[in-house]
């Protein structure tokens, strides 16, 4: 095992890259900037691979950040994509594959009545912002440190820990009025939680959250937490917003809202809805939807939205999810997976564990320490950097940030998920 691998066509696209783009790329992370090296730029994915320009072979648990849970080149999810392209790519009008991914999603989902499909998790939680306000008549929008939520203006803030602050911008371009309609606490902290609500209920139109955490390391909540800030957001007549963008229909077809079996006032969802495509989707009770436009006055609005390839590849994609067994297929097999790389890194005493839920891990190097809170990880990434390169010359693949989590496909299968193991144990143990 390990090998040298090499980047130099990849190198050569990256420094081309770099005449056309910010920084060589179209999406900061994918810069290779807290790992060393070029990008690799990526040709062709297959199962539970991904072949880069020259012609590297990886076992991919980056899924393109989590959306392809069948992994790639699914062949049910290709040959819908094909059928829908042959009837054209896009009309900007209605069609019947709008309809039949809907009743597909609101026919097993309890929590959601009606739903509106958009083209990213950025857009539907813009939009579910807004749809709040419009609900509440009130301004401000309650977030959480540590949870990412698209680079919507008003989210990309940061705050100092403690007691609710309001947010301060953490991207230029951002005007501070905007951020300041955020107001910002700490994860897994009930006392700075009761004391926003207490202090700005009456401005406070709505509280957004990953009930499971995964932009910022995996910052797993106790349900305790999330059922407080539920009550907190019913007794003060404040919206509360899950942003499953990551979790929905990931650790089970309700997403964490099915899993918690909490009920929150508005969902958001991501690619996952469209086979990897773009797309994403809000959905709530058909009271709260009936104030998005046309039915009333919260405009929103898109061109693509409900695309019919999109719309044919979520069809495809969650129709082989409400499989039976298959959620409960896909955390055994992450589980056997992880349990003896874990127990290798304990043996050899090493400040390492993976963390997971469902089929999604998070590589924290922080030993066995709980981590709840984002201020709780260790910012040294030289760990995760040496990792991910060792793990590339193993022949696996992961988001090249020590922040980013994992995800297990159903095209990981065990024979896949054993080679992996092996892998990770071999890099894991060259750095000792």
């Amino acid at each position: 095992m390990g090998q040298d691998i090499s980047r130099k066509t990849s190198e050569a696209l990256f420094e081309k890259a770099k005449t056309y783009f910010p920084g060589g790329v179209n999406s900061p992370v994918r810069a290779f900037k807290s790992v060393d090296g070029a990008p690799l730029f990526f040709k062709q994915g297959i199962g539970a691979e991904v072949i880069d320009e020259d012609n590297n072979r990886f076992i991919d648990f980056c899924c393109s950040w989590g959306p392809l849970i069948l992994g790639h080149r699914n062949q049910k999810v290709f040959e819908a994509v094909m059928a829908a392209m042959e009837n054209g790519s896009s009309f900007g009008a209605p069609t019947r594959l709008e309809n039949e991914l809907a009743d597909l999603i609101l026919s097993n989902n309890r929590f959601i009545e009606k739903i509106r499909f958009v083209s990213s998790g950025t857009e539907a939680v813009m939009s579910a912002l807004r749809l709040a306000r419009g609900v509440t008549n009130k301004p401000k929008v309650l977030k959480f440190e540590g949870c990412y939520h698209g680079h919507v203006d008003s989210l990309l803030v940061q705050a100092g820990s403690g007691l609710a602050t309001l947010g301060t911008s953490s991207s230029a371009g951002v005007p501070e009025s905007y951020a300041n309609e955020t107001l910002v606490v700490p994860l897994n902290d009930i006392a700075a939680l009761r004391a926003c609500f207490e202090s700005y209920h009456k401005v406070l139109a709505c509280a957004i959250i990953e009930p499971i955490p995964a932009n910022n390391g995996l910052l797993l909540q106790e349900k305790s937490f999330l059922l407080e800030l539920r009550k907190l957001c019913t007794d003060y007549n404040v919206l509360l917003i899950f942003d499953e963008v990551i979790s929905g229909f990931r650790v089970g077809f309700e997403g964490a809202t099915g899993l918690y079996n909490i009920r929150p006032d508005i969902i958001t969802y991501g690619k996952i809805i469209g086979g990897g495509l773009p797309v994403g989707a809000y959905g709530s009770s058909a009271e709260i939807m009936s104030h998005v436009a046309p039915d009333g006055p919260v405009y929103q609005a898109g061109t693509l939205s409900g695309n019919p390839v999109a719309m044919a590849a979520g069809i495809a994609q969650l129709t082989e999810c409400l499989t039976p067994g298959f959620y409960e297929d896909q955390e055994k097999r992450t589980q056997d997976f992880i349990r003896p790389i874990n127990e290798f890194a304990k043996e050899k005493g090493l400040n390492f564990e993976i963390v997971s839920i469902g089929s999604v891990f998070w590589l924290s190097f922080d030993g066995k320490k709980t981590i709840r809170q984002s201020s709780q990880i260790n910012s040294d990434m030289s760990g995760f950097r040496s990792l991910f390169n060792a793990l590339l010359a193993e022949g696996i693949y992961i988001g090249p940030s020590g922040y980013e989590v994992g995800f297990v496909s159903q095209a990981h299968t065990v024979a896949v998920l054993e080679k992996a193991r092996a892998a990770f144990i071999h890099a894991l143990g060259s750095l000792i």
